[in-house]
């Protein structure tokens, strides 16, 4: 059983959710993960490098890697065959602009601040 996924952490959601080929009658449907249109825009548009964007989205480098492909492979495929292009799902968090020094929460507990999940502490 593979081991699940660690969440990537989103900075902000895409202000449209669907892109239709116009002129074309529906011929299918690509989807297009959150954390795959995260990566395009750290690479594509802000003109990050992976190891930067990586860190933002807090997986190691060769895994942005992989996201970084795929959603670029979905997005030619959609352009390439004048498939509907849907932006959602995937394994992501919200990135909190109020958290301070960038910590990133998970929504599962505080995540490794404060030195977890307050192992090593004793009770009096």
């Amino acid at each position: 059983m593979p081991r699940p996924k660690r969440p990537r952490c989103i900075m902000s959601r895409p202000i449209i959710k669907e892109f239709r080929p116009e002129g074309v009658e529906k011929k299918g449907e690509v989807t297009l993960s959150l954390e795959e249109f995260e990566a395009i825009r750290h690479i594509d548009f802000e003109g990050l490098d992976q190891s930067q964007a990586a860190e933002i989205m807090n997986v190691s480098r060769q895994t942005f890697g992989r996201i970084l492909k795929s959603g670029r492979f979905n997005l030619s495929n959609a352009i390439v065959n004048a498939y509907c292009l849907k932006i959602e799902g995937g394994c992501y968090t919200m990135h909190d602009t109020q958290q301070e020094h960038g910590r990133h929460g998970h929504g599962r507990g505080h995540g490794r601040q404060g030195g977890g999940m307050g192992h090593g502490r004793k009770k009096s």
